[in-house]
């Protein structure tokens, strides 16, 4: 199911800027609603994946990234294996619900 306008509008802004926007949740749940431009990657592959991360980011560990989920639990978790991979400018968005 597609988000509401406004929120595409959003997305659509954020990875123009060259905003990774990284949703953490499940194949299922990126499936069944997720915003355009979104980047899925499981919360428990995160660390597996830093390389893939830090590709799209052009080598750039400063460069922003905005980390979702269904409810921010598993967003939090994702940003911390990033923070310790030397990932800088991540934000936790927190719910999916929320946009």
């Amino acid at each position: 199911m597609p988000l509401p306008d406004g929120d595409r509008q959003l997305a659509h802004r954020l990875v123009q800027e060259g905003v990774l926007l990284l949703d953490v949740r499940t194949q299922a749940e990126y499936d069944e609603r997720h915003l355009d431009g979104s980047v899925l990657i499981p919360h428990d592959q995160v660390g597996q994946r830093v390389a893939e991360v830090l590709e799209r980011q052009g080598g750039d560990k400063q460069k922003p990234i905005v980390v979702f989920c269904r409810r921010g639990g598993r967003a939090a978790t994702a940003k911390q294996t990033l923070m310790k991979h030397g990932f800088t400018e991540i934000t936790n968005l927190g719910s999916i619900d929320d946009y």
